[in-house]
């Protein structure tokens, strides 16, 4: 499975970081990260790093084979271009791929409250099959610290990744 991590916007990226991290070992991963992003993880992380400027990457292509994306955390700017059709950089341009080619593709909008507008593009990327899913905790799992608050939120986008995980207390 190859799967791409996107952070747009500086405020949350650990979040996506941190998915990366505990994603499994055998799914190839790439990661890109926006220009307000200043993080360089390429030999920690053992991901191949790509910059936001370069839509010609390998991950920009249909036929590359990407299976799905995330963008953890995705701006409001990022949203309403994916939802725009602009791909201006290679994270809108893996986000566009991700949509023609019927691929999942999960946006991890960060700003409250929602305006009117934002409302409007995450429903019609929505209807598209774009799965909106903000980093939204639940209280039944029971998370006593920010660390298990974030595994919930990450465990919840595994989950829509297929990716078995159990890195928060599920419903009993």
């Amino acid at each position: 499975m190859k799967i791409v991590v996107a952070a747009s916007g500086a405020s949350g990226v650990n979040l996506g970081i941190k998915t990366l991290e505990l994603l499994p070992k055998e799914i190839e991963k790439h990661f890109i990260m926006s220009q307000n992003s200043k993080i360089v993880l390429k030999k920690e992380m053992q991901i191949k790093t790509h910059k936001n400027e370069d839509i010609s990457a390998s991950i920009a292509s249909g036929s590359f084979g990407v299976d799905a994306m995330i963008i953890a955390p995705c701006s409001m700017n990022t949203l309403a271009k994916i939802a725009c059709g602009i791909a201006d950089n290679l994270v809108t341009r893996c986000a566009s791929v991700m949509i023609k080619e019927h691929k999942k593709l999960i946006l991890a909008p960060r700003e409250i409250p929602f305006s009117a507008i934002a409302l409007e593009n995450m429903h019609k990327l929505a209807i598209l099959g774009v799965i909106i899913a903000p980093p939204v905790m639940a209280y039944y799992s029971e998370q006593t610290n920010l660390d298990e608050m974030e595994n919930f939120i990450i465990g919840k986008w595994f989950d829509l990744l297929g990716i078995e995980n159990s890195l928060y207390k599920r419903w009993e």
